[in-house]
């Protein structure tokens, strides 16, 4: 299939660029480009769309989604996580890495079962699994926000290769608080197999320096449940700013970051800013209780709160988080990047997606010039 005429995002330095692309089996196959005042005319045929001057940009990766429409990872059936791949492909997230809560061994290996099964099946009406976020269960009490306390535990190697075992190697990011006893190992083991991210710490400066040293290379929703930036603290925030090799994950949802703080983070981490919605089981649903790591949420409005009032992850989705950064300031061009390219190096498949190039997945997002949604696309396929 051949498009034409459309702006297509070409990355963080350059932006949008005029033309259009072809795909074939699935794959970006060829792109071109012309100046902005000229106009390809259509080669006629089914085979050509003409896309009239809209933009194109690559499909979404949520790396940091705990659920939807009602759908729990940790909880779900097979049905339940379908629905959920099925909601985030029709809002232009077209891969995604569900995130486990901290609960025992039997309920992750569970879950980590059929993130596998799904995996392999790929249904073509849904997001595309591209792996899973190991949230806890090694995580600082102080710090634990929403996890729930009774489940905790001291870094485990073990159990780490036993859950990565069942889930046929599909976990991609596994968190840490690298103040714990033990949790230096766990990083220098785990991050030879997958990114390693320090989240729910209550870790100093240089308790975070030697996580960064010893391998980790990512920090869990920038500024929630982690200890502060401050002048004489700068805390594992001031430890990851000062290095070129750490990405920042950030929930921009207007509620769990002011505003302000979104911008200064895109100047702390240039370039490494990974957009992430961090969403519950009531993102798409109406006000109401509903459950995330075995305790009841609170959803009113668009806030999700534990019963204490403890924000307890987000009810948006990646799209709308992207379209928030924006009208924050963010340009354009960085917060798309921060979307799409930066998770995918986040859990290792920038090599087939995450931007439009030849010979990655055709997935992509036609949109007008305000990057609202008019047609996603997944393996060059409509939906």
């Amino acid at each position: 299939m051949r498009y034409i005429n459309a702006f297509i995002y070409r990355g963080r330095e350059e932006g949008f660029s005029h033309g259009g692309f072809e795909t074939k089996d699935g794959l970006f196959s060829s792109l071109f480009f012309y100046p902005e005042n000229e106009k390809e005319a259509p080669g006629g045929g089914d085979d050509c769309m003409d896309l009239e001057g809209a933009y194109v940009i690559p499909g979404l990766i949520d790396v940091h989604i705990h659920g939807s429409m009602g759908a729990d990872f940790s909880d779900a059936g097979k049905e339940d996580l379908i629905k959920m791949g099925e909601y985030l492909l029709l809002h232009g997230i077209t891969s995604f890495a569900p995130a486990s809560m901290t609960f025992p061994l039997e309920k992750l290996a569970r879950a980590y079962r059929l993130a596998a099964e799904i995996h392999d099946k790929d249904p073509e009406n849904c997001s595309r699994l591209a792996g899973i976020y190991m949230e806890g269960p090694f995580l600082s009490n102080k710090r634990r926000g929403a996890q729930n306390p009774k489940y905790l535990k001291a870094p485990d190697i073990s159990l780490f290769k036993e859950l990565y075992d069942i889930s046929g190697g599909l976990i991609r990011i596994a968190t840490i608080a690298p103040e714990l006893r033990g949790a230096l190992e766990y990083i220098k083991y785990v991050s030879d197999i997958c990114t390693v991210s320090v989240a729910h710490t209550d870790a100093s400066y240089e308790q975070g320096r030697a996580a960064f040293d010893a391998g980790a290379r990512q920090l869990t929703h920038l500024y929630n449940a982690m200890s502060p930036l401050h002048h004489r603290n700068p805390g594992v925030i001031g430890a990851g700013a000062e290095r070129d090799d750490i990405r920042a994950e950030l929930i921009c949802d207007g509620i769990h970051v002011h505003p302000s703080m979104v911008r200064l983070s895109f100047k702390l981490f240039p370039g490494r800013v990974c957009l992430i919605s961090d969403a519950s089981e009531c993102t798409g649903m109406p006000d109401g209780v509903y459950e995330l790591g075995g305790q009841a949420v609170y959803l009113k409005g668009r806030r999700v709160t534990l019963e204490d009032g403890t924000i307890a992850a987000s009810a948006s989705d990646l799209y709308d988080c992207m379209l928030k950064a924006i009208s924050f300031g963010i340009p354009v061009k960085e917060a798309v990047y921060s979307a799409t390219l930066v998770p995918a190096k986040a859990v290792g498949c920038d090599d087939k997606a995450g931007s439009i190039e030849e010979g990655k997945w055709a997935d992509f997002v036609i949109c007008d010039k305000e990057l609202n949604r008019i047609q996603v696309f997944k393996e060059g396929k409509r939906y």
